[in-house]
C-alpha cells in the first residue's frame, strides 16, 4: 500500500514540512493507479493556502515525484489566489461620492423680441376742418386726466368762428404728440395726440408659426426692457393670422403701467408655455452612450445602470421622466471610476455650513 504525505510549507521554510499536513493513504487499482481528492486549508500564521483538487498517483516509487508537483503548484497559485482575493476587497473598498436624487419644478420657455406699444390707444384730432393749433398745453410721456385740454385751436384766415379746446377723452399718458403750433388741424390727417389709455403697456413682438402655436393667452411672462430692471408680464393675445411676406405673427405682452416705459422701446419677453415638478440629478451624472441615456444608481452597495428619459433643462439639474425616483442614491459624476454591478460603500458630500 502506497503512503503519500503532503505539506502545508512556509515560503521561509520551503523544504521543512512542518505542521499543517495531511497524510492519505489509498489501495492502487488494477492500472497501478491511486485517485485521490484532499483539501488542504493553511494552519493560523502560515502563509500559503494549497485546494488540490484531483490527484493522480502512480504507484509506490513515484510518491516523491508526485508530492514536489503538488508542493509547486501550491507555491505558484497560492499567491493567485490572493491577488484574485485582494482585488475583490480593494472593488469592496471602493468609496463613491452620491447625491439624491431631488424634487425640482423646471420651466420650458420662449424667447419674443419686439418693442413697447399702448395697450389701448386714443387718436385725438378736432371734430371739424379750418382750424390751426395756436396752442399746445402737454408734452408727450405727461399722465392727462379725462377733459383735460391738450390744444387750443382758432379758426384759419378763411374761416369764421371763435377758437377752441382740444380735451383729452379719457385718461391716460401722451404716447405721441404731433401738434405744432400754426400747424393746421384736421378732422382725417395725422392725429394731434395720442393717449395710452390709463397709461397701460404691453410688448408687441413677432415671432414664427411653429412656435405661435405653443403659445396661449394668459402664460407668465418675464419682460426685459432696455434700461428698466425685468418685469411681470403675461400674454394677453395672439393673432390668429400669419404675414405672407414673414410668415410671422404677432403676440403680444401685457406688462401694465410703469412711468419709466416709453413707447417704441426695444423689449425682450421669456414666455413660460410649460411647468413640470419632479425628479431631477446633476447634469454631469447623465451618460450618453451607444445603447441610450442611462444614470449610474447605488442600490444595496452596488452600482446599478438604470436606463432615463432626460426632460427639460436647468441652473445645472436635469428634469428625469422616467428612470429614477426622488431620494435614489445617483452618482454624479457619469462612467468616471465605477461599472454596472461593482460593490461600493457610498458617501454622501456634506452640505455647505
Amino acid at each position: 500500500m502506497a503512503t503519500i504525505k503532503f505539506c502545508n510549507l512556509r515560503l521561509r521554510d520551503f523544504g521543512d514540512p512542518g505542521g499543517g499536513c495531511s497524510r492519505t493513504s489509498r489501495k492502487p487499482d488494477s492500472s497501478g493507479l491511486l485517485i485521490g481528492r484532499r483539501t488542504w486549508s493553511r494552519p493560523a500564521g502560515d502563509s500559503l493556502e494549497c485546494k488540490v483538487l484531483t490527484k493522480l498517483v502512480a504507484a509506490e516509487r513515484f510518491v516523491p515525484a508526485i508530492a514536489a508537483i503538488v508542493t509547486v503548484f501550491c507555491v505558484i497559485s497560492s499567491p493567485l489566489a490572493s491577488a484574485e482575493r485582494r482585488d475583490e476587497d480593494a472593488r469592496a473598498d471602493i468609496v463613491v461620492t452620491v447625491v439624491k436624487a431631488k424634487n425640482m419644478c423646471f420651466k420650458d420657455t420662449l424667447q419674443v423680441t419686439g418693442v413697447i406699444s399702448p395697450r389701448d390707444e386714443i387718436l385725438v384730432r378736432p371734430d371739424r376742418e379750418g382750424f390751426r393749433v395756436s396752442e399746445v398745453l402737454v408734452e408727450a410721456g405727461e399722465s392727462v386726466t379725462s377733459g383735460q385740454t391738450l390744444a387750443r385751436l382758432t379758426p384759419s384766415d378763411k374761416q369764421q368762428g371763435s377758437a377752441v379746446n382740444v380735451q383729452a377723452p379719457a385718461a391716460g399718458i401722451i404716447s405721441a404728440r404731433n401738434a405744432a403750433v400754426g400747424a393746421p388741424a384736421s378732422a382725417t390727417g395725422l392725429p394731434l395726440f395720442r393717449i395710452a389709455t390709463g397709461g397701460e403697456m404691453e410688448l408687441s413682438a413677432e415671432t414664427p408659426i411653429k412656435t405661435l402655436n405653443k403659445l396661449e393667452p394668459n402664460q407668465p411672462a418675464e419682460v426685459e426692457i432696455v434700461g428698466v430692471d425685468a418685469l411681470k408680464g403675461k400674454v394677453r393675445s395672439v393673432s390668429t393670422t400669419i404675414n405672407p411676406t414673414t410668415q410671422l405673427g404677432e403676440v403680444r405682452v401685457f406688462i401694465g403701467r410703469d412711468r419709466r416705459l416709453r413707447v417704441g422701446a426695444f423689449g425682450r419677453a421669456k414666455i413660460e408655455i410649460a411647468r413640470r415638478c419632479g425628479a431631477s440629478v446633476p447634469f454631469s451624472a447623465i451618460f450618453y452612450g451607444p445603447s441610450g441615456t442611462i444614470v449610474q444608481t447605488v442600490r444595496d452597495g452596488r452600482v446599478e445602470s438604470r436606463p432615463v428619459t432626460v426632460g427639460l433643462l436647468a441652473a445645472g439639474q436635469a428634469e428625469i421622466r422616467r428612470g429614477i425616483t426622488e431620494g435614489e442614491l445617483v452618482v454624479p459624476r457619469a462612467g468616471a471610476f465605477v461599472r454596472d454591478g461593482d460593490r461600493v460603500r457610498a458617501i454622501e458630500p456634506r452640505s455647505a455650513e
